[in-house]
């Protein structure tokens, strides 16, 4: 029998630790799934922080802010999700070397939704989800600034997206209202926080959730697709 091919589109954030928890937890589904079910993920916007100045916010102050949490909870919380990731082989730790570690930041990513806008429409889901994972590692494994063009061109070009495509993309005022007006689509959808996996464009899976859980869902939804 012939592979199920399926789509997921993802509503997720580059700044999101659980939405790099939620791919890592569905890459793993697919690999138990390979030979049954095939996959064409597509990565869709969803900006947690629209309003963050281009300057960014320390994560800390940022969360202290934005949940009321203390630092001692923060640092529970941190530490639980790093053990989940793990366990999904993802890594959300720094990874600079024996320089001291920068401060980690929140960004504003709007810019980063527009170059992974360009990467699916001139290259394809594949070059997408390339340029999502270095995007991720930019941001939590080397703590740089993904609101500075300089490094958005730079993590482009490394994936293999054309860096004169990528400047242009950041300047194009028409690809950044295709981009809000897909944040509207994840509204009218009720999302409100991401990961959000929509599989073959209805069927909804809210949040990260286990391998097993999308090995069961997965399944439903091909056996879905065959009748």
């Amino acid at each position: 029998m012939n592979a199920q091919k399926l789509t997921i589109d993802i509503y997720s954030d580059v700044m999101c630790p659980w939405c790099a928890i939620g791919y890592g937890q569905l890459n793993q589904a697919l690999g138990s799934l390979e030979g049954e079910i095939e996959a064409e993920i597509r990565w869709r916007p969803f900006e947690l922080n629209p309003d963050m100045p281009k300057t960014g916010e320390e994560q800390e102050a940022h969360l202290t802010r934005k949940y009321g949490r203390s630092a001692e909870e923060g640092a529970k919380v941190r530490g639980q999700m790093r053990s989940i990731a793990e366990s999904a082989g993802v890594s959300l730790t720094y990874e600079g070397g024996d320089e001291p570690a920068p401060p980690a930041m929140m960004w504003n990513t709007r810019d980063c939704h527009k170059l992974l806008g360009l990467a699916l429409e001139q290259m394809g889901p594949q070059v997408q989800t390339k340029l999502k994972l270095a995007l991720f590692e930019a941001h939590f494994n080397q703590r740089k600034d993904l609101s500075d063009h300089g490094v958005l061109l730079d993590i482009a070009a490394g994936v293999g997206v054309h860096r004169g495509a990528a400047k242009a993309a950041l300047e194009d005022e028409e690809l950044e209202a295709r981009v809000i007006a897909e944040e509207r689509q994840a509204w009218d959808l009720n999302i409100s926080g991401v990961p959000a996996m929509i599989i073959n464009e209805k069927f909804m899976v809210p949040g990260a959730q286990g391998p097993e859980t999308y090995v069961n869902v997965l399944r439903k939804v091909a056996e879905k697709s065959r009748a």
